[in-house]
């Protein structure tokens, strides 16, 4: 695929990619470095037909991913416009967490954590949680890997726990406090397994990645040192 700038129009943006029209019902995702989005198309493909709902996989290339477009919002997105979800968005996040740890890593997929046979994404939280028309649908899987469940649902836990969200509104910053608390704490609750024994290995991870700013590592390198994934305290 040319590396070019894109026809469509820019629709959305993380940290590490950027989500351009593709036509009327496609997206195409560009990685803004040198990365292979292969293995994380043909690890969606594989997902897709054991039945975990992902985006449908049409052409990657290089940094190029395209997909079928999901209408309908993100988990956070619908969380900043109505906070009295937190509770029901974390049962359906918990929900995901278990039904994608039933699944057998496909061969060849890097292992992560000691190694296990569950696939886990490493960056499951609300953000990448399309509320489409047709259910919940997980996206942005270029962090997969297989390994133990627990590891998993540590990484959500500090994710929730310490990154900022910078499309909250002023008024709701203010509450995030409290949002975030019932998020964390009934994600906890529901999710099968068990993220303390991988609570400092995976915060250490995360203090390796470029995208995590400098005032959220201040926060995992305390969580990693004296927090418990199942109290969910602020």
């Amino acid at each position: 695929m040319a590396t070019g700038a894109p026809d469509g129009e820019l629709i959305g943006a993380g940290r590490a990619a950027d989500v351009y029209e593709a036509g009327t019902d496609r997206v195409l995702r560009r990685y803004r470095t040198a990365f292979s989005a292969e293995p994380e198309a043909h690890l969606m493909e594989y997902l897709r037909t054991a039945g975990y709902p992902v985006p449908r996989v049409y052409h990657a290339d290089g940094r190029d991913l395209v997909m079928e477009r999901l209408r309908g919002p993100d988990m956070l997105a619908d969380l900043t416009r109505r906070p009295w979800l937190a509770a029901r968005h974390a049962r359906t996040l918990a929900h995901l967490h278990d039904r994608l740890h039933e699944i057998d890593a496909p061969a060849g997929l890097r292992q992560a954590f000691g190694g296990g046979g569950a696939v886990l994404h490493l960056d499951l939280h609300p953000a990448n949680v399309m509320l489409s028309d047709q259910g919940p649908v997980v996206i942005d899987w270029s962090n997969a890997a297989a390994g133990p469940a627990g590891a998993d649902v540590a990484m959500a836990w500090l994710i929730m726990r310490t990154s900022e969200v910078d499309s909250m509104s002023i008024w709701l910053r203010a509450a995030s406090g409290m949002i975030r608390s019932v998020l964390v704490r009934r994600f906890g609750h529901h999710v099968s397994a068990d993220a303390g024994p991988y609570l400092k290995a995976v915060a250490r991870a995360r203090l390796g990645d470029a995208n995590v700013r400098p005032s959220e590592a201040a926060r995992l390198r305390s969580l990693a040192a004296d927090s418990d994934p199942a109290a969910g305290q602020s």
